[in-house]
């Protein structure tokens, strides 16, 4: 098939942007790009999926934020559930501290908990709703620098030009590769990844997680909005293969999750038995160090630049903050290599701050028989004197207004 050139709706003297990855963090640049005058398409990879697929995941309040200043932050509150604070145990059921997950805005507003299909949704029609097209079907497989900006050619042999190409195509980013053939490669952290649902029954406090650091695995359970519990699982174990997952039935999963959570206190097993499960065996990874996020007029953002492991609650929220600052950066430069080079030197410290966080909560969960003894002794101290609303100021307390040059 002859290449067919796919442009971008555009009005005369107006930039275009080429945004691979429609999960969340495409759609969200999409909007923030708009905001700074610059016309964006986003174009993914897979066909659209239904909108119950998946696992939940938490925005906290400086996702939120980022949110709020592209106006997109009202309709995905309106899909989701607060829930501010954490309580952590251990297997034998010892308290071992809580942490408040973010601050509290002065309009309320609270981290909480969301399904990632959901927020996919919400983002989705907000983005159309605003004029932004999202085509499905579309894997990149290559990208050029043209002599007016990039030409990205996909799968079924169609091409897209534009002034700018932006990667929002997650941690197996590849837009990544194609800036940067050398490119690191996702690390492994050692957790398979399960959620699940359990109708009608209210197992936490409302607004609360409840987390268990377990003898065998770590378990987590909060309640939503309709008094169900949704909960999930992080098992130490070796990567699971796509064979072991297309030949393991939910119901063998859910055995095996069963005889790691039996011996612990607490709901674990009973929310397992009665529950269905919306993920199974995801073999979590992050991405500690990207070298080059950008080369000629296409960067990487999000996951595909910095993934932090789900264990530190702010993949989301780091994506939506890349995609504010990315437009502001554009809209406040001349052109787009001093914006891109601007956007990483605000960005690249404290993302792969949080990167490092997130590994350290990882270890954590996959500790040894000595390492969890330990664990279980120092917590209670920890929780009391090091991880303190003053402590975590820096990640949660992050602010970003549209109209304000990024800091």
């Amino acid at each position: 098939m002859s290449a067919h050139h796919d442009r971008a709706p555009k009005r005369t003297g107006v930039p275009r942007a080429l945004i691979v990855g429609a999960g969340i963090c495409g759609p969200a640049t999409a909007m923030a790009l708009q905001r700074a005058g610059i016309d964006a398409r986003v174009y993914e990879k897979y066909p659209w999926q239904s909108q119950e697929v998946g696992s939940y995941l938490t925005l906290a309040t400086n996702g939120l934020d980022a949110l709020r200043a592209i106006h997109a932050a009202a309709p995905v509150l309106a899909e989701a559930f607060p829930t501010p604070d954490i309580v952590f145990s251990s297997g034998t059921g010892k308290r071992l501290g809580a942490v408040r997950i973010g601050l509290t805005r002065p309009d309320g507003t609270v981290s909480c908990t969301i399904k990632r299909a959901h927020l996919q949704r919400v983002l989705h029609d907000e983005a159309r709703r605003r004029g932004v097209p999202i085509v499905f079907g579309k894997a990149l497989v290559a990208a050029v620098p043209t002599a007016n900006g990039v030409r990205a050619t996909f799968d079924d042999g169609e091409a897209a030009e534009a002034d700018l190409l932006i990667g929002c195509d997650g941690v197996h980013s590849v837009t990544r590769r194609v800036i940067d053939p050398s490119a690191p490669s996702p690390r492994f952290v050692g957790l398979l990844n399960f959620g699940g649902y359990t109708e009608g029954v209210a197992a936490a406090p409302a607004g609360q997680w409840r987390m268990i650091f377990g003898k065998r695995a770590f378990f987590a359970y909060t309640t939503d909005q309709t008094g169900g519990a949704v909960w999930f699982a992080n098992v130490p174990r070796h990567a699971s293969t796509p064979e072991e997952r297309a030949t393991t039935t939910p119901e063998q999963w859910k055995r095996c999750l069963l005889d790691l959570f039996t011996d612990d206190v607490g709901p674990a097993a009973s929310l397992i038995e009665s529950g269905r499960l919306e993920l199974a065996a995801d073999n979590t990874h992050d991405l500690p160090t990207v070298p080059r996020w950008f080369a000629g007029p296409m960067i990487v953002i999000g996951d595909a630049a910095h993934a932090p492991s789900p264990s530190s609650g702010q993949g989301a929220s780091m994506a939506f903050e890349d995609a504010v600052v990315l437009a502001q950066c554009l809209r406040d430069s001349h052109d787009s290599q001093s914006a891109f080079a601007a956007f990483e030197r605000l960005r690249r410290r404290r993302v792969e701050r949080i990167v490092a966080q997130g590994a350290r909560t990882s270890s954590s969960k996959a500790a040894g028989p000595l390492g969890r003894v330990l664990r279980d002794l120092m917590m209670p101290f920890v929780f009391k004197h090091l991880v303190t609303p003053a402590s975590l100021e820096w990640m949660y307390g992050h602010h970003l207004t549209w109209e304000a040059r990024p800091a």
